[in-house]
């Protein structure tokens, strides 16, 4: 009866009838919560972990290998240019580098055996330095002998520094077998640099492939760039470092200039690690003011590194916030020891591409990046 009379009302004031549409049907949205088994990741990442632990000459071994060929592969590639075959070009960048590294070697090991040659002087120095500080040490502390020798053995039986961070590759007969292997992986990397690269983009689905030779080429950018950018700032630092121990009297200028400048790449403890070249060599031959202008010099060039020349050599491609860093200098240190310390970076950084390139992983790969916005994505500018 409503109805007649709603269509009548409708009538009068000119309106339209209604058609006749069946009534609506009521839907009710059911929420699907997406399950996700963090016990599965868990144990993936227990798993890696374990692998990284377990695999770690193979590993370190592989990503060395990894690393030297993206340098070396514009080399080759220069090579190529050249009208030589892809084998010859890769023979050729590799037997380059490894003059390199040979003379470099060649000149360390000259500097380091007239240093041992002269190491017995400067062992009754230090020796002498040693003991006098560690007599003033006891006069304030007000220990007696007994005490002090009770602390002098309980130094002795303290960890080394020295073995925690060589961890790992046991003897050194076993690294240099593990490190032989080094120059073949390289070459072969060089040669089959294209099958390598097109099948292993091949092992992704098709939509996903695009994405995985973006994501290579970008890790072989950031590696090279990172190498090379580091090596520069190395060889800068060590020239300047030279020039003023030279200056300053400093026996073996040149050993300890350079010493200095690849020791203070060492991420966190460069600046420790870059004096005691310096420091070690000038035991003896410097007085206190000297030293202090050593360490002077030593501060000033890490500081004058880390904000000028890493931004101008290496820009924008690691991208890693500076707790990115300090926990991944944790982890693969713990993990690798020093091998670990110095590999850190360019290992992060690849794994931040990854992150970037998956859409499920990209908030991770913000987490590690240096700046976001609140929805996760990265900031205008950064590009």
């Amino acid at each position: 009866m409503a109805q007649p009379l709603a269509n009548l009302g409708n009538r009068w004031r000119g309106e339209a009838e209604p058609p006749n549409l069946p009534p609506p049907q009521v839907t009710v949205a059911r929420s699907h919560a997406k399950h996700r088994d963090w016990a599965l990741d868990a144990v993936g990442l227990l798993a890696v972990g374990a692998l990284c632990y377990y695999a770690e000459q193979v590993l370190v071994v592989i990503l060395a290998s990894v690393l030297i060929a993206f340098v070396l592969a514009p080399v080759a590639d220069l090579f190529m240019h050249l009208r030589l075959p892809r084998w010859v070009a890769s023979f050729l960048a590799l037997l380059l580098l490894m003059s390199v590294v040979g003379g470099v070697s060649y000149y360390g090991i000259n500097q380091a055996a007239n240093l041992v040659d002269q190491l017995p002087r400067y062992t009754v120095k230090m020796r002498e330095k040693i003991t006098k500080v560690l007599r003033n040490t006891q006069k304030l502390e007000g220990l007696n002998p007994e005490e002090a020798r009770a602390a002098g053995k309980a130094h002795e039986n303290a960890p080394n520094l020295t073995e925690l961070l060589t961890r790992g590759f046991g003897s050194a007969t076993e690294a240099l077998f593990a490190g032989s292997f080094i120059p073949f992986l390289v070459f072969f990397m060089l040669n089959w640099q294209e099958h390598a690269r097109a099948a292993t983009v091949g092992l992704f689905p098709l939509e996903d492939r695009h994405a995985a030779h973006l994501t290579i080429g970008m890790i072989a950018t950031m590696v090279r760039t990172f190498i090379v950018g580091n090596f520069l700032i190395a060889l800068l630092i060590g020239a300047i470092s030279s020039v003023i121990f030279a200056v300053l009297g400093i026996p073996f200028f040149l050993f300890a200039g350079f010493a200095s400048g690849f020791l203070s790449l060492v991420p966190y403890l460069g600046v420790i690690l870059a004096l005691l070249p310096p420091l070690f060599v000038g035991v003896g031959n410097l007085g206190l003011n000297l030293m202090v202008w050593v360490a002077v010099t030593v501060l000033t060039l890490h500081i004058v590194s880390l904000n000028v020349l890493y931004p101008k050599f290496l820009g924008g491609r690691l991208r890693l916030n500076p707790l990115a860093v300090t926990i991944a200098l944790l982890a693969w240190a713990s993990l690798w020891g020093a091998v670990g310390l110095i590999m850190a970076i360019p290992i992060t950084a690849g794994i931040k591409i990854v992150f970037d390139h998956v859409e499920a992983l990209k908030p991770l790969g913000a987490w590690l990046g240096e700046s976001c916005n609140a929805n996760g994505t990265r900031s205008r500018g950064e590009d």
